[in-house]
């Protein structure tokens, strides 16, 4: 026990050493893809949450947070390392910090070893510390202190509100303030807060405590109290049995406890008097609703939740193209660091190109480019050290052999000596051997993805010859850079200049080409699809390529093949179990244990001309799409018609942030992010039109009513189309359906004028989704401008993962922006389309329904929101016509909403439960859980019957409150101000409406 006592001491006195040198402060030389390195100042912030450095034109911004570190390398490992020749650092001296989603590197230089070594031992600490919590558990820590905890959060805006540094802030530093936190509020008002916050004797001005005082009035959320006021009877403070309601009636949640109850108070009640009580007032109702807890995103989704003992064939697997790119297809830098960092994010399968190198060494780039070369032992290594760090899920190694038979041979060594167990098979247990093993059964193994000697070539023979036409070989012939070494100096210089002058800005238009690619310096930089052409053109101004017109854009032109047939050693063949690649496209032939290989433009034709077979056909073994040749700027296409076919193996950019990886990222979160994700039991069996517009005749449809309320701390845009003009934004929220083409749908809300810290919307849209599971539903936060609007933020996540009842929807990328939600979701029967449903239901809708059920006494359990569903569409009202301005003209696509009654039958009763995990069963009954969708449920056609009074009036546009009944939800009029509040009560609500 003393050791281990003593071994903790000297654990926590490192650990200070390492804090407080940290915090001195340490000048370093930040090394840069150039040959002159940067003299920096480095020291971690006050609350030990990030590096900063000075100096910096960047200001406060230069700054790079704990939580978004990766890794910590010692010596000289990256890249920019090794730039520079040897000796030009002792490499003791020397380490690199990976941070980001992109894995960029900050490489720096200390003056001693002995403090490379404190900031590289102190790093981990800090990274240790937060290694054990889940992403979302690192996002509570943010969200708590910005701004509901007057700890470190209150402390920080008043440092960085405190201009002259005297430890108190005048009016004007608060007014300067409220236009950095994005509130557009009456000076007057300001001043009349500022005055009751200012307290003690020295007036005109708020110490820390006052700040903090008139921060809290500021912040105090007003939805989030009238849906406290709303299940307390109208006390300022929900004692155990009002929770318990609250989490049963509106977030679905059984067998709560009032011991669960206790332990959200005891753990979000920052009031000890409250806790006392047994009470939550509400500034713990706000830290409870802002936790994990009140995420919209299921948190039995961060583990794997499905059933991993099926065939590889009835999984979707996430997929990178070209993985080693950092950049272009023609330019860029290669980089094995790449296949640590797409392993890391989740990715299953990987692609290695294999080149003949020099001295016997095979080595990996984009044959016929003049992107940058690896070796191919390097990648392997990678590759073995990072494959099962985040989950044991097998990987599929796909390797593009354009090898000779030596080199084939060594890269056979090497994968078998640096793989070793991983490549053994043989224990693997498949019961059916006519199907692929499972995921749970090939854990830890890695699967080699190529090509196959012929069962007919002898045994004993150590090569035999394959069809060239086996393979994917994925550069046509006409994409093929000849002379390169001739080209490469005015190429290259040519092409780096274009790529620097055409930063664009990544649009969120669906059909837009633009991207965002990551180059060799690890920054950020966005290209238009006008660069295809310039490129080509380029090309083609070198002598590179020939380009006749064709269609409107330039085209290489083709050459012949010069080869149908080439050697393949007997080595690599043998380590090829389950996953041959082969090149077929007849989708109607059926082959198992192979992997067949589609170009995009292959296989969008075969899902327009063969849906039902191409279905089929990826019930039994594997199929990979890539993207095509001329995407050479790295682009990536949509990959959800690949899914809707039920194509595993749907290969993207890594490289290109953009729309497309975040949909590949909200579709793998779904199942714990292991790379795997069960399809829907009709792709596995039976056939269906994916294309149809009821592809799924006779089974039930899913009603998704989301009520998109407020918003909190929404960012001003990066790059606003008027510049940096410092306006307050004019913030609307698009929600867009994407799945099946027949699901496939977009709606936005109004535009609220000058408010980005604490909009308010209240505007109910309800789509239809026939298959939820290959589902995805995408929020997006626009700034409204006079000539079109400016991206904020977005958040994509799988219906399937979505929670019901009120839940925030926090922007990916921007972890204290937030919106505010309410989610229902209900059973439909019955033909119906997006089209015929009703696509908005506003506010005004709803006023007179009467407020006198939202505040009386005892609510009862049920949820006006699973009614409202029941809402069909009729004409606009004038006044919602006025209500609701609108940023941007509808997508063409759409068709003119139906007037009128569809003929539909509609079960109107709230199965909102679809979040919860529907593959497993929690053991304890005793803990609190969300209710799981019955078995057995007969819709009620909507013609002949309806289920209460309150559906009753809704669909037949009776908008008035039943004699009976009573309202347990505010979700149709948290903005509406609350006549019958207790004096005491509604002069505090006053308070808050801003």
């Amino acid at each position: 026990m003393l050791q281990i006592l003593d071994a903790l001491l000297c654990c926590l006195a490192l650990w200070l050493v390492c804090m407080n040198s940290m915090q001195a402060g340490t000048q370093m030389i930040k090394l840069r893809g150039g040959s002159k390195g940067l003299v920096r100042f480095y020291y971690l912030d006050e609350h030990k949450s990030c590096i900063r450095w000075r100096p910096s034109r960047k200001n406060e911004k230069a700054k790079i947070s704990i939580d978004s570190i990766q890794e910590v390398c010692e010596g000289k490992q990256s890249e920019i390392f090794q730039r520079y020749a040897d000796g030009s650092f002792d490499p003791n001296c020397c380490f690199s910090i990976y941070y980001g989603d992109h894995m960029e590197s900050l490489d720096l230089v200390s003056s001693s070893g002995e403090e490379a070594r404190t900031w590289i031992t102190g790093l981990k600490y800090l990274m240790a510390g937060i290694s054990d919590e889940d992403s979302l558990s690192k996002r509570q820590r943010t969200r708590d202190q910005y701004p509901l905890e007057l700890g470190k959060g209150c402390q920080q805006t008043f440092d960085e509100a405190d201009k002259n540094g005297d430890g108190s802030l005048s009016i004007n530093e608060v007014l300067q303030l409220m236009h950095k936190l994005n509130v557009n509020l009456p000076r007057q008002k300001v001043k009349q807060m500022f005055k009751e916050a200012d307290t003690d004797d020295n007036q005109g001005t708020l110490g820390f405590d006052e700040f903090c005082a008139f921060y809290k009035m500021m912040s105090t959320r007003r939805d989030l109290y009238l849906l406290m006021l709303t299940y307390s009877n109208h006390k300022d403070y929900l004692d155990t049995e009002d929770l318990k309601r609250f989490l049963e009636i509106e977030q679905k949640m059984t067998n709560v406890t009032k011991e669960h109850c206790l332990e959200i108070i005891n753990q979000f009640e920052p009031c000890l008097e409250n806790k006392k009580q047994e009470a939550l007032g509400i500034d713990g109702f706000t830290n409870y609703m802002r936790s994990p807890s009140g995420d919209i995103f299921n948190p039995e989704h961060y583990q794997v939740n499905q059933d991993m003992s099926q065939p590889l064939s009835h999984y979707f697997i996430t997929s990178s193209h070209n993985t080693y790119l950092m950049g272009d297809q023609l330019m860029s830098q290669s980089r094995v660091d790449m296949y640590s960092w797409v392993l890391q994010s989740g990715c299953r399968c990987v692609e290695v190109d294999c080149w003949d190198g020099p001295d016997g060494e095979p080595i990996v780039h984009h044959g016929y480019t003049l992107t940058s070369k690896i070796l191919f032992k390097d990648v392997i290594e990678t590759i073995n050290k990072y494959a099962f760090i985040k989950n044991e899920y097998p990987v599929i190694l796909s390797i593009e052999n354009h090898c000779s038979v030596i080199q084939q041979k060594k890269m056979a060594q090497y994968l078998i000596e640096i793989l070793g167990d991983k490549l053994d098979l043989s224990s693997v247990h498949n019961e059916d051997p006519t199907k692929l093993p499972s995921p749970e059964s090939l854990k830890g193994k890695i699967l080699v993805k190529g090509k196959k000697l012929p069962a007919n070539i002898s045994e004993d023979a150590e090569e035999g010859e394959v069809s060239d036409e086996d393979s994917a070989d994925e550069i046509d012939d006409d994409c093929k850079l000849m002379n390169g070494d001739r080209v490469e100096n005015i190429a290259k210089k040519k092409l780096d200049s274009l790529i620097k002058e055409s930063k664009i800005r990544d649009c969120e238009d669906p059909n837009n080409f633009t991207v965002t690619t990551l180059p060799s310096s690890g920054k950020l930089s966005h290209k238009s699809d006008i660069k295809k052409v310039i490129i080509f053109t380029l090309l083609y101004s070198l002598h590179v390529f020939t380009l006749p017109c064709k269609v409107g854009l330039f085209f290489p032109s083709r050459m012949s093949r010069q080869k149908k047939t080439m050697k393949l050693s007997r080595a690599l063949s043998d380590l090829v179990k389950y996953t041959k690649s082969v090149g077929i496209h007849d989708v109607e032939t059926e082959r198992n244990w192979q992997v067949s290989s589609f170009s995009e433009t292959k296989a969008h034709q075969i899902l327009q001309q063969k849906p039902e077979q191409y279905l089929h056909f990826n019930q039994h073994q594997l199929s990979r799409i890539y993207p095509s040749s001329y995407r050479v700027d790295s682009s990536n296409y949509n990959p959800q018609p690949f899914w809707n076919a039920g194509c595993q193996l749907v290969a993207l950019n890594y490289q290109s942030e953009g729309r497309m990886l975040q949909l590949n990222r909200a579709k793998f979160s779904a199942n714990g992010n292991c790379g795997y994700v069960l399809k829907p039991k009709c792709m596995c069996q039976g056939v269906f039109n994916p294309n149809s517009e009821d592809p799924l005749p006779g089974q039930l449809k899913k009603q998704l009513v989301l009520r998109i309320i407020s918003g909190q701390q929404l960012p001003k845009p990066r790059d606003s189309m008027l510049g940096d003009r410092g306006e307050i934004i004019d913030p609307f929220v698009e929600v867009e359906i994407i799945g099946l083409p027949v699901d496939c749908y977009k709606e936005q809300t109004r535009v609220v004028d000058d408010n980005g810290f604490n909009p308010m919307w209240e505007e109910t849209l309800v789509f239809m989704v026939h298959m939820p599971e290959i589902t995805l539903v995408r929020f997006l936060v626009w700034d409204h401008d006079p000539i079109g609007r400016d991206f904020i933020g977005q958040r994509t996540i799988a219906f399937k993962s979505m929670m019901p009842g009120y839940r925030h929807v926090y922007l990916e990328g921007i972890e204290e922006a937030s919106i505010f939600v309410h989610v229902a979701i209900n059973d439909i029967c019955g033909k119906v389309s997006n089209d015929t449903w009703a696509p908005s239901l506003h506010i005004t809708h709803f006023i007179t329904l009467g407020l006198k059920g939202l505040f009386l006494r005892n609510p009862k359990q049920a949820s006006l929101d699973s009614h409202a569903a029941g809402q069909l569409h009729r004409k606009h009202s004038f006044s919602s016509h006025i209500l609701r301005r609108t940023a941007s003209a509808p997508t063409k696509s759409q068709k003119k909403n139906k007037k009128g009654f569809p003929e539909i039958a509609i079960d109107t009763k709230d199965n909102s439960s679809e979040g919860a995990s529907e593959d497993r069963e929690l053991e304890d009954s005793s803990q609190p859980r969300f209710e799981q969708e019955p078995e057995n449920t007969s819709p009620l056609p909507f013609k002949r019957q309806l289920p209460n009074p309150v559906s009753r009036s809704l669909a037949l546009g009776v908008l008035k409150a039943p004699r009976d009944a009573t309202y347990g939800t505010v979700s149709h009029s948290l903005c509406q101000l609350p006549h019958q509040l207790p004096k005491s009560l509604k002069k505090y609500y006053d308070t808050l409406r801003i």
